[in-house]
């Protein structure tokens, strides 16, 4: 397994962990359970560091796929951009997450708020990393956005692509 192959597995570990993370915690809130919220709190933190690992074997995989036919170099700029903002929100929603879990394990009084705080980050980390991932699925994935393949062409018959 070289840098390609953990890129293309671990990239779906930030998008799932940040959501599933997320519902454990609202959940955790609701019933107002600590385990439930360290549970979360542990989802975020390897979902952060999924992202990290996502990041860095980043590089790889643009290597392999820049000069394949059909890939697009603009399509490969876009993600690799917009992916520090979700690698960034997602390295501040695991500090927080370590912050949240020391505060809990401590039964701090400030454990609720930062929850609900971690709660909201979470949420935004889900739509920056769902956004990453969606455009790095634009990459190779050209019947995600048909307006990215040329020889994608209307039937005017059927209203379906050729």
């Amino acid at each position: 397994m070289n840098q390609i192959h953990i890129h293309l597995l671990i990239t779906h570990l930030p998008i799932f962990g940040s959501i599933l993370g997320g519902l454990v915690l609202a959940h955790g809130l609701w019933t107002d359970s600590n385990q439930t919220k360290i549970a979360a709190y542990n989802l975020f933190i390897i979902s952060a560091i999924g992202a990290g690992i996502a990041y860095l074997t980043g590089e790889a995989a643009e290597e392999s796929v820049e000069k394949l036919q059909g890939v697009i170099e603009a399509t490969i700029k876009t993600h690799e951009e917009f992916s520090i903002f979700a690698l960034v929100s997602l390295i501040i929603l695991g500090v927080a997450s370590i912050l949240g879990l020391f505060l809990t394990l401590r039964k701090s009084s400030l454990t609720r708020t930062l929850a609900i705080i971690i709660l909201f980050i979470s949420l935004i980390s889900f739509g920056l990393v769902a956004r990453t991932g969606y455009l790095g699925g634009q990459i190779r994935h050209t019947e995600i956005n048909s307006t990215n393949n040329p020889n994608l062409t209307p039937n005017e018959n059927e209203g379906d692509y050729d």
